[in-house]
């Protein structure tokens, strides 16, 4: 398994680079904005990197951070979705913003991405919504907190709140989008309680 390469960018051309390892040049697929500013990079680059294994073909798929292969790996666990289309919605949308598209259930985002429909999109994000939930919450509120133990209080608060509002009978989609939406205007964010209230207000007004 190659996890990791360090080399300098020879030529990058249609989704592809290829890195020069101690005069190896290893053939990598990267997301579109990757690509451009590799383009321009003149020293060396680490990728992280996934291999896909066939029959008839090794391929590498190559990321900057982590939190981007970690999330082409959970898309390749979908049925139906292969490397090309994980990569695409990777280079079509950031790595919060399709977090947040697959926790909240949004598909009229997730079918803007090329080769995406409808059915598709609701797949990945009933399989997924839940897994990168917490992933969508810490891109938004890692860099504000002081310390790892706030991020994780603030972060128990935010799942209690979300199974609070489904234990109420609202459908975990709409959970999550109402935590997501009070969240900011909180005082105290790591009670969950509060935030449950909140969120449960916003829910009940927009019934009426």
């Amino acid at each position: 398994m190659i996890a990791q390469l360090r080399g300098r960018v020879v030529r990058a051309e249609a989704g592809t680079v290829v890195l020069d390892v101690n005069g190896v040049g290893y053939l990598v697929h990267v997301p579109t904005p990757l690509l451009s500013s590799l383009s321009a990079c003149e020293g060396d680059v680490t990728l992280l990197t996934h291999l896909v294994v066939k029959e008839d073909e090794l391929s590498l798929y190559g990321f900057s951070r982590a939190t981007e292969l970690q999330i082409f790996r959970l898309l390749l666990g979908v049925s139906g979705v292969g490397p090309k289309a994980a990569l695409a919605l990777l280079s079509a949308l950031e790595v919060s913003e399709l977090a947040r598209a697959l926790s909240s259930g949004d598909i009229k985002l997730l079918t803007k991405v090329p080769g995406v429909g409808p059915k598709l999109a609701q797949r990945l994000s009933l399989e997924l919504g839940d897994r990168v939930s917490a992933l969508a919450f810490e891109q938004r509120v890692g860099q504000a907190v002081g310390t790892a133990e706030r991020t994780a209080l603030e972060n128990a608060a935010w799942e209690d709140a979300i199974e609070g509002l489904v234990a109420l009978g609202y459908s975990r989609a709409d959970a999550r989008r109402a935590v997501e939406r009070v969240f900011p205007d909180m005082p105290d964010r790591t009670d969950a309680a509060a935030l449950l209230q909140a969120g449960l207000k916003l829910l009940t007004s927009r019934r009426q």
